[in-house]
């Protein structure tokens, strides 16, 4: 990672101070107001798109606009269009980790009179924490997704393995499932967001809050037990790359399309992950594709177990939403949040495979294994610390660099203090 990038990530972040001399405009009337929400990536589905825009359309006469921001350049478009009252979404989604980034610079309208109207305390509380400045609300949850394993029962089976109970065992297991072709567990080598539930597990933290001053934690004893499991469980388990970090696994866990064989006996990997897990089949509409049929024969789910039994912390994804206080269409905008947090709304998001923020309808997901593996893992989820340049150590690559050398069998003391360094410049914004 080279310091011009970490240099530009931090810049991006320190001209949202700009945003703490905004004012919210004065409160209008939301009836035939034309407003503009940002999504991130594509995880809300188009049937769930065409009912906000059909339901804002029928609760003010006015157009919703929805506009898709790609996740790679979400931050420096974020930091460019909130402050600019002409240019800016009125309701934006964000990934849960960057909400701290922006809420202490007054980016986001505070909307904590809406709180108990939007869920109250039925919301994923981790989620309503890290969209918390001072006790007032700024940013509440959308969706949450979580983490958990996804394994070969076949290949256990044959190996005379059972589902672990606590996570030294799925240590063991994962290494000797190990072969020269096939993954007892694949994780990529700069896989932080998978890694840290080793760190969690074992009661470390990232970063803590020193007095009024953030500090990196790696150093701490709790965080070097858990990335002194993580890295032995690497070079035990794992064939995958130690530079990989965002990868697919479910393409290692199915049947491999050259050798026909698994190139991996277990992944961990986020919920929706399923649908790309099973028997491969080519493609009906794509004959250039394959597409995948569970098979409960084959494959199987479980949660990470932690170091004494019960679930492991794993890192819980998702997004929370806000609306912008640059925004000129406050009352419009509160409609809007109004029907993203309805009943009918939070049941579609379930029904979709997408975590509800309001966990009244977590039932919604439906029962299957892999929604109560979704609501077991998420239970014990954890978020990345609610520091406010916490958007700049995600954007500056330092983690994934870190968490490779720790990987590829380096010192971790002598890593983690350089680290800590590194990461503590750039926590407080």
């Amino acid at each position: 990672m080279t310091m011009k990038k970490i240099g530009a990530v931090a810049a991006a972040t320190a001209a949202l101070l700009v945003l703490a001399g905004c004012s919210t405009p004065a409160p209008e009337d939301a009836g035939g107001t034309d407003i503009t929400l940002w999504l991130m990536g594509g995880d809300t589905p188009d049937a769930l798109r065409d009912y906000l825009k059909t339901e804002y359309a029928d609760a003010t006469g006015g157009t919703l606009t929805i506009e898709e921001q790609s996740w790679g350049d979400a931050l420096s478009k974020l930091t460019t269009a909130l402050p600019d009252a002409e240019n800016t979404p009125d309701v934006v989604e964000i990934g849960n980790t960057w909400s701290p980034t922006f809420t202490t610079v007054g980016a986001f309208t505070d909307i904590s009179d809406m709180y108990d109207e939007l869920g109250g305390d039925s919301l994923l509380p981790s989620f309503v924490e890290i969209g918390e400045v001072d006790g007032a609300n700024y940013a509440l949850p959308y969706y949450f997704g979580s983490r958990y394993m996804f394994y070969r029962k076949d290949i256990w089976s044959a190996a005379g393995k059972e589902v672990p109970t606590t996570l030294a065992e799925f240590n063991e297991t994962a290494a000797s499932l190990k072969t020269a072709t096939q993954s007892g567990f694949y994780i990529g080598g700069q896989d932080w967001r998978n890694g840290i539930s080793w760190i969690f597990a074992n009661g470390g933290e990232l970063a803590v809050k020193d007095g009024d001053q953030w500090v990196s934690t790696l150093s701490d004893p709790n965080t070097i037990e858990g990335l002194t499991q993580l890295q032995s469980l690497f070079q035990s388990a794992s064939l995958a790359p130690v530079t990989e970090y965002d990868s697919t696994p479910w393409v290692n866990i199915n049947n491999n399309e050259a050798t026909g064989a698994p190139e991996a006996a277990t992944i961990i990997a986020p919920g929706w992950a399923h649908w790309s897990i099973g028997d491969l089949a080519p493609d009906p509409n794509d004959d250039t594709k394959q597409v995948a049929t569970w098979n409960d024969e084959v494959f199987g789910t479980f949660v990470l177990p932690g170091v004494d039994g019960g679930v492991a912390p794993v890192f819980a994804g998702g997004s929370n939403i806000a609306i912008s206080a640059a925004s000129k269409n406050q009352a419009a905008a509160k409609e809007l949040m109004k029907i993203i947090f309805s009943e009918e709304y939070q049941t579609m998001l379930g029904e979709n495979g997408l975590g509800p923020a309001n966990l009244d309808y977590a039932d919604s997901l439906g029962d299957d294994q892999f929604a109560v593996a979704l609501r077991e893992s998420a239970a014990g989820s954890k978020l990345t610390p609610a520091a406010p340049g916490w958007a700049a150590v995600e954007g500056s690559g330092l983690l994934e660099e870190f968490f490779g050398k720790v990987n590829e069998g380096g010192d971790i003391p002598a890593l983690a203090a350089e680290y800590d360094e590194k990461i503590t410049a750039l926590l407080n914004g």
